[in-house]
């Protein structure tokens, strides 16, 4: 079983995610776990249940103050018996990919750090050795939706999550590409019609399709993945040798 671990302020939020569809269900079937933990819960006081503060050197909003989010990580290690890989969700991250998930899909456990207001102690980062990862060039409220939508994609490559192994393999960037248009009945609807090929019965004529769809989709929408398949499958791009033609006893 693959196991999750959210740091956050809003267990909830989470929760109220990852409970449903195909998280849901690798839930109900054992296949992951995902176990949200208030650092709340961790603060020192206890009284007003605080965890932010203002920042040295002034400047707006409130940060998260680094104690509960360390003992919160403490407790986690502690339970595992070892430091887990910990993400902290940030835009000053790397840019989460399907690279990246297919590797992080090879761990056990992962933990995230949700963090909110205007950030975190920099020293709760270095002491639990958190990863800054982000999801995208913007700014959200908090950590909790970038989470969710990393264990969303990491969980589908966690065997047995998917229904059926092809899933994965066919969908958009398993192979570097955009996924080909796909129809389902009618044949004919508002006057478009599903392309010829797909109705021919000819499995390879639909492969050789689907795969020069996902070129030119990739080519036109996303031209710096196209660059780059080019580059890690130069020989499908090399000019195929014309083939000459043999002499017959009635060429002159």
């Amino acid at each position: 079983m693959k196991k999750y671990y959210v740091m956050t302020l809003f267990p909830d939020m989470v929760l109220n995610n990852v409970r449903t569809s195909i998280t849901g269900r690798a839930i109900a079937d054992g296949k992951i776990s995902v176990d949200a933990i208030n650092i709340r819960e961790y603060t020192e006081d206890k009284r007003h249940g605080r965890v932010d503060d203002y920042p040295y050197g002034g400047g707006a909003g409130m940060l998260m103050q680094a104690q509960p989010i360390y003992d919160c990580y403490q407790a986690i290690s502690g339970a595992l018996g070892h430091n887990p890989r910990v993400l902290y969700m940030s835009p000053q991250g790397r840019t989460f990919d399907q690279r990246m998930a297919e590797e992080l899909a090879g761990e056990e456990e992962l933990v995230f750090l949700c963090g909110h207001y205007e950030g975190v102690d920099e020293r709760a980062l270095e002491l639990i050795h958190a990863e800054n990862v982000s999801i995208g060039d913007y700014v959200l409220t908090g950590g909790e939706l970038a989470s969710c939508v990393m264990i969303d994609a990491i969980s589908r490559l966690v065997p047995g999550v998917l229904n059926k192994d092809a899933s994965y393999e066919i969908e958009s960037f398993s192979d570097g590409l955009l996924e080909y248009p796909q129809y389902t009945r009618p044949e004919e609807y508002m006057g478009l019609k599903v392309p010829e090929i797909l109705l021919s019965g000819d499995h390879k004529k639909v492969e050789e399709w689907r795969h020069s769809m996902s070129l030119e989709r990739t080519r036109s929408v996303r031209p710096e993945l196209y660059a780059l398949y080019q580059q890690e499958h130069p020989e499908e791009f090399m000019e195929k040798p014309k083939r000459r033609r043999r002499k017959s006893h009635t060429d002159s």
